[in-house]
């Protein structure tokens, strides 16, 4: 058997290989075919650095698309659902909300292994370990953040009691759930004992807040999930990755957003993926939290918890991309399941902080 590779050409290619690719260009193309989507061989690369779903620029003649689809399988139950993000995406459009364009949806497996959906490509830049030029001045910089906080205000804005929307998720109740399945994830994909996850979980059920209102959730809102203009002050043109998204309490994006926001003179964690915000000029997390409530006038007393219980999740679910990584599963992870090792210990150390501040 040969080595094996992410894209390959053909089926044959694939079947060579000691771990399935992740993407067969033959098929791609037989699927844009079918779909009216462009002519001619297909040209991909892989692009964002997402350790979790995987994302490919797709060109050819007429078209320059994206692709996007669930890592190698075996996968979690629950989890990495294409065919739900895209059907999401497609009912925020209308709303005014900026997600990309769904041109098609792919349900079979036997295509690429998973499904996986095609978008329109959306130019522009997503900001992670360094700053575009245009996006770095002071008064940019602040602006950057104040357009990240002013977009996940809209979002939460949106009318969820009527309409399609209204049926992408259960809000009462979510909390407690997210709690118990987050604690039953790392029964299934734990091998190492960490008495700390669920000694956090007993804390998040005992000092469970309770909701003030329900919304639109993202569940990933970070500055790393939003395409920002190239030109001009700061826009957002694009939200992106929209797979944990359902109906809940808002302050759990509050809470994830302000707990893997880059601050200096705070403790790192490998959920901070665009530590340029720890430069002058951006927003602190009390200031995100202070100008989200400027519009909305929740009570942010408990917002430790909710910044707990997203580091605790994130340690959840990058415990399981660490086993997946150990056990040969994860050969896309790179240096980021090597991490892992350190990092997962240091998100519940992270989270354990949070909780500590909790009035």
């Amino acid at each position: 058997m040969g080595a094996s590779q992410d894209i390959v050409r053909t089926t044959e290619e694939a079947a060579r290989q000691d771990s399935p690719p992740l993407l067969i260009l033959e098929r791609v193309e037989e699927f844009l075919d079918a779909r009216g989507i462009g002519s001619g061989p297909v040209h991909a690369r892989r692009i964002g650095e997402g350790a979790s779903n995987v994302t490919f620029q797709i060109k050819r003649k007429g078209s320059d698309v994206v692709l996007r689809r669930g890592p190698r399988p075996p996968l979690p139950p629950s989890t990495h659902d294409m065919v739900r993000e895209a059907h999401i995406q497609s009912l925020l459009a209308p709303l005014g909300i900026p997600v990309p364009k769904i041109l098609a949806v792919c349900a079979d497996e036997h295509v690429l292994g998973v499904p996986f959906y095609v978008m329109n490509h959306v130019d522009g830049d997503v900001i992670t370990n360094s700053i575009p030029a245009h996006l770095n001045t002071p008064a940019q910089r602040r602006a950057t953040s104040e357009v990240a906080v002013d977009m996940l205000v809209r979002l939460h804005a949106v009318d969820i009691g009527s309409g399609d929307i209204a049926g992408i998720g259960r809000p009462e109740g979510y909390l407690k759930r997210q709690v118990a399945r987050f604690a039953a994830l790392w029964d299934m994909g734990a091998t190492r004992d960490l008495p700390q996850v669920a000694e956090l979980a007993t804390w998040l059920e005992s000092n469970r807040p309770d909701t003030q209102r329900n919304a639109l959730i993202h569940g990933d809102y970070r500055l790393g999930n939003l395409m920002f203009a190239r030109q001009g002050p700061a826009h957002v043109k694009s939200v992106l990755d929209w797979e944990m998204a359902t109906l809940g309490d808002p302050l759990a994006d509050l809470g994830y957003l302000s707990a893997t926001y880059a601050q200096n003179g705070t403790p790192a964690t490998l959920l901070e993926l665009t530590p340029v915000t720890g430069q002058p000029g951006y927003l602190d997390r009390d200031e995100l939290a202070q100008r989200y409530n400027a519009h909305l006038g929740l009570d942010l007393s408990a917002l430790p918890w909710y910044q707990a219980l997203a580091l605790w999740k994130a340690a959840v679910f990058s415990e399981a991309i660490y086993t997946r990584w150990k056990n040969g599963e994860r050969a896309d992870g790179g240096d980021f399941g090597a991490a892992l090792k350190s990092g997962v210990p240091r998100l519940l150390e992270t989270a354990a902080a949070h909780a500590a501040r909790l009035p």
